[in-house]
């Protein structure tokens, strides 16, 4: 893997070419997002950490944490807890009661609702629909060792919190889970109920 580019287009949007892989994305976003801030013409909002474009909308009972940064025309339903530092790019809809952690989205992308997306680099055209999860952590076992396998190409990733690389147009069905350090390519399919284990 060279870096995250090739499986999401618009990542130095965020990164400006600071960091190439997924695992650095996700542990320095709150740099990221910081940096990034400095950036933003004065049609965002910005406020203790937290930047809201105008256009934006966000519903009632939403807990937004850390460094965040929520682009053009995004929507954030009711009930949902953004935290730990979150990225979302443009016309991004969230729907009601899903968790966002140390994550980046990126333009015209889709959680339905009760959604979780923990650690991971989302692209664009993405959707997630209602319960899909994005697991990040191995609570269920001794080792939580992250291994990142890509076309062959294994890393042992230097975390033991890192969720999945969604890459551009991917589409994920209902209560459908990923593992820890999955890799879904451009234009991927993840049927409904289903354990994406790698």
């Amino acid at each position: 893997m060279e870096d995250t580019k090739q499986y999401i287009e618009k990542i130095e949007e965020l990164t400006l070419g600071k960091y190439k892989m997924p695992w650095e994305i996700t542990e320095n976003i709150i740099e990221l997002i910081l940096e990034k801030q400095k950036t933003l013409g004065d049609d965002f909002e910005i406020k203790d950490g937290i930047a809201i474009h105008k256009t934006a909308i966000i519903e009632q009972n939403v807990v937004l944490k850390d460094s965040i940064i929520i682009g053009a025309n995004s929507f954030i339903a009711a009930n949902c807890y953004l935290r730990g530092g979150v990225y979302i790019g443009s016309d991004v809809k969230v729907g009601p009661s899903c968790e966002i952690k140390q994550s980046a989205i990126f333009d015209n992308t889709s959680l339905a609702h009760l959604n979780y997306a923990g650690n991971s680099v989302i692209g664009s055209n993405v959707n997630m629909e209602a319960g899909s999860v994005l697991a990040n952590h191995f609570n269920e076992r001794e080792d939580k060792t992250i291994v990142l396998n890509i076309d062959g190409f294994k890393n042992t990733l230097p975390t033991k919190k890192f969720g999945s690389i969604v890459s551009d147009g991917t589409k994920i069905g209902a209560n459908a889970v990923t593992y820890p350090g999955t890799f879904l390519d451009k234009n991927s399919v993840v049927e409904r109920l289903a354990l994406i284990k790698l």
